[in-house]
């Protein structure tokens, strides 16, 4: 189904909700994106893959990169969407509503129509957000194309509740391992319980005190958490290993490295195996576009505790920002569901600042 820019993003984010793409089927939304925009004349339509690039070339001396992902994660009966209200409150609900095809549909509406911006635009809309980095569209277009990451501020669409969110956390994964020797269960006492050998390390878990790290004027919250553990050989064998997976959310004041190191300050007398890293961003609120886009939509900035794309933005030395409506707390949940008045709102606020009109 063709998808109809002329609605209202409300519609629009309808739209593309009902158009399944999940990661690593996102071809017919990449294909109706690129097939709505194509006749756009002031745009420059580029293809990676299944990642859409629109760009504005009218010689401006500043360029803004605004991207959103087009991938969802699992349908779970909640397509095609549809409108509820709520304790007064009216919201589209549906798979994508929230993460992030709402954001898109906001960022591919005023692509078509702004065809005289105060800032030259690359639009970017990316597939394979929501599985393996490795994989991520944004990360490969990078590779690919890497003049197209060429600009002065980045904003990504992901759900902020339609305020600004700087910056994000950035993440680590390791698993921490115990070992001990296997035994017939029923003569434990020859055996060494690499299970048992654990406990010090849930302890410490349990203890454990998250760090507020106050960054460039935003606070960023940390998180370190036991995501998973496994070991065990049979009923009737003590296990010779056991494995605690540990998620580690720390601030963008720390590099990967910094958390790396942190670990192993913590759990340093056991095996650790890095399985997962990225660096986080600083918020990139000083940038004098920043300043500019802050003012424009008005409210005050938060951190973003998670991480997203943003900081792929910050590794280039693109300052960027999250914004973009619906609350993360629905993303992924199996209600998502997103406030229509987000939406317009989100699309007011954009619209304003890069026609200029609320520029400070």
């Amino acid at each position: 189904m063709p998808l109809d820019l002329s609605a209202s993003s409300i519609d629009l984010t309808r739209q593309i909700c009902d158009i399944e793409s999940v990661s690593g089927d996102e071809g017919g939304l990449a294909d109706a994106i690129e097939a709505a925009l194509v006749d756009c004349d002031h745009l420059e339509i580029v293809r990676d893959g299944d990642t859409v690039v629109a760009r504005t070339d009218l010689g401006r001396d500043r360029r803004v990169v605004i991207a959103g992902h087009i991938d969802t994660v699992p349908v779970n009966g909640n397509l095609p969407t549809r409108f509820e209200t709520e304790d007064g409150v009216d919201y589209l609900w549906g798979r994508g509503t929230v993460d992030m095809k709402a954001g898109t549909a906001v960022q591919l509406k005023l692509a078509a129509e702004l065809t005289d911006p105060t800032v030259d635009i690359t639009w970017m809309w990316y597939d394979h957000e929501e599985v393996s980095a490795d994989l991520n569209g944004l990360g490969r277009l990078a590779r690919n194309r890497p003049d197209l990451f060429v600009g002065d501020f980045a904003i990504l669409g992901e759900p902020s509740n339609g305020v600004v969110e700087g910056g994000c956390n950035g993440n680590l994964r390791v698993e921490v391992r115990t070992f001990g020797r296997r035994a017939h269960s029923a003569r434990g006492w020859v055996g060494e319980n690499a299970i048992h050998k654990a406990a010090p390390i849930l302890e410490i878990l349990a203890a454990y005190t998250a760090r507020e790290v106050e960054v460039d004027g935003l606070v960023y919250r940390e998180g370190l958490n036991a995501v998973g553990i496994s070991g065990g050989v049979a009923g009737n064998i003590i296990p010779d290993e056991c494995m605690v997976h540990i998620n580690y959310r720390f601030a963008p004041s720390r590099s990967a490295e910094e958390a790396i190191e942190h670990m192993r300050e913590l759990f340093g007398e056991y095996e650790i195996a890095v399985v997962d890293r990225a660096d986080g961003a600083r918020p990139g609120l000083d940038a004098p576009l920043a300043q500019e886009f802050l003012a424009a939509v008005g409210g005050e900035a938060k951190p973003k505790y998670g991480w997203t794309d943003v900081a792929r933005f910050s590794a280039l030395g693109i300052p960027a920002v999250n914004y973009g409506p619906g609350d993360p707390l629905k993303a992924h949940a199996d209600d998502e569901r997103v406030p229509v008045a987000q939406i317009t709102a989100v699309e007011a606020g954009l619209r304003a600042w890069l026609s200029g009109v609320g520029r400070g």
